[in-house]
């Protein structure tokens, strides 16, 4: 067991994982989970989020009418892809029993800025993601690819840029 702000050994990790599993294995119920959390926007654009303890601030550069108080909302999204791939990569190669001594993500996301004011043909998305994954390791290369696919295959954000999914809207104003 790790002290405080230290991390935890691949021993440990690949422990606690194990009795997670076994308590999904036995009641599959215990996996699913729900995260919720609030954003809101008063005046201008910045946007203030939580999710119980946690908080982030986001806003537009001035350029676009914002304050320039916080990171974008892209950079979070993109934080989170790069983040959870990265952690997800690591998570599976304890797992795997492989050693990786360090991940490196580069994300880039090419958009059509038009789109966000209803001009041009593209929707606001992202036109197209680009991930570069380095692993610095001295196990196989086929084992390092096979590693990054499993993981990726399983990873909560990167399968919610690629894949389409459910959303459900609730509308409620206000007066």
């Amino acid at each position: 067991m790790a002290k405080d702000n230290e991390p935890d050994s691949a021993a440990d990790i690949r422990a606690k994982h194990a009795r997670m599993i076994k308590v999904f294995e036995s009641r599959p119920d215990a996996a699913f989970s729900s995260k919720a959390a609030q954003a809101t926007v008063g005046a201008g654009l910045r946007c203030d989020f939580t999710q119980g303890d946690e908080t982030a601030v986001m806003d537009m550069p001035e350029i676009m009418g914002g304050t320039n108080t916080g990171p974008t909302p892209g950079f979070y999204a993109r934080a989170g892809i790069a983040g959870c791939l990265g952690i997800g990569i690591k998570m599976t190669a304890i797992n795997q029993g492989l050693d990786l001594a360090a991940i490196d993500i580069a994300i880039e996301t090419d958009f059509d800025d038009a789109a966000m004011f209803g001009l041009g043909p593209n929707t606001a998305a992202p036109l197209e993601t680009r991930l570069a994954i380095t692993l610095t390791s001295d196990e196989p290369e086929d084992a390092l690819r096979a590693l990054v696919d499993t993981a990726m295959n399983r990873d909560p954000w990167f399968l919610a840029l690629r894949d389409a999914q459910k959303v459900v809207t609730d509308l409620t104003l206000t007066r």
